[in-house]
């Protein structure tokens, strides 16, 4: 989350249920949500959520900027 702030809009949130904080993100507008969890640490990969599908998928970390500027976030 720190290096991509100086890049886009961020937001660390880790209380509730992930359901609970996809919620909460989806009532705010935001357009997607990339979470890093357990498997993570062993697979360095990181879920992204689409607000508008549902839809999820696992990249790789390395690929988070890359993602982002493809989906027009400012970087």
């Amino acid at each position: 989350e720190h290096e991509l702030r100086q890049f886009c809009k961020t937001d660390y949130d880790d209380a509730g249920s992930i359901g609970k904080r996809y919620r909460r993100q989806d009532e705010a507008g935001t357009p997607f949500c990339l979470t890093y969890d357990f498997d993570s640490e062993n697979d360095q990969k990181v879920t992204i959520r689409f607000r508008d599908t549902l839809k999820q998928e696992r990249i790789d970390i390395t690929r988070v900027r890359e993602f982002l500027a493809e989906q027009g976030i400012g970087i």
